[in-house]
């Protein structure tokens, strides 16, 4: 079975005209692509268009990954540039933290699950943070702690030294820490 080859090895096979592969390549990261495209429009149609455009030119310019970093690393580096050209075009507000049209999907569960319910309401709360976050410290968070990115990694995909990114995601930390302050101090209020 095909999902259980590497990046590298589904390259080969897509390279050497075995499209399934590439399909499988596609399955693979579609999920994260549009999670981190979802940083940036803010809303999953134009998410979508990004992720499509995304797996596109990746598909178009596969002969030209090196293998020099994961295929992943490279892969995100086409989902920043990809993103940052379809927002000059939008000409989208970055800052606006006033979008009611991102919806966080909740998986059905037959029955309750207290932890589960508290781990799903601690998602909803950090997502909706990370979401009010302009997309530069929004990308670098969910690079790391969803990616599992390394700071070399990010550099690599954002075009950036390691240092710099280290300085920037400490400084995303602090901001999506005020955030969440801020955002569970309104609804602890409300709760009152």
């Amino acid at each position: 079975m095909q999902s259980k080859l590497s990046d590298i090895e589904l390259i080969e096979q897509t390279l050497a005209g075995n499209q399934s592969a590439y399909t499988d390549l596609v399955k693979r990261h579609q999920r994260f692509v549009f999670t981190l495209a979802m940083r940036f429009a803010k809303g999953r149609e134009d998410a979508e268009e990004i992720a499509q455009d995304c797996f596109i030119k990746a598909y178009r310019s596969l002969a030209s990954f090196q293998g020099q970093s994961k295929f992943s690393t490279w892969l995100y580096s086409i989902v920043y540039t990809t993103a940052m050209t379809f927002l000059r075009k939008k000409r989208v507000a970055t800052d606006s933290i006033d979008d009611e049209s991102i919806h966080i999907q909740v998986e059905n569960h037959s029955g309750y699950d207290v932890n589960n319910a508290e781990n799903k309401s601690k998602s909803f709360y950090l997502n909706q943070a990370i979401e009010q976050l302009l997309p530069d410290d929004a990308i670098i968070i969910t690079l790391f702690y969803k990616g599992e990115q390394s700071l070399e990694e990010i550099g690599q995909a954002l075009g950036m030294e390691a240092n710099t990114v280290k300085v920037k995601l400490f400084r995303a930390r602090q901001r999506l820490k005020e955030k969440l302050e801020r955002n569970l101090k309104h609804e602890v209020k409300e709760l009152i």
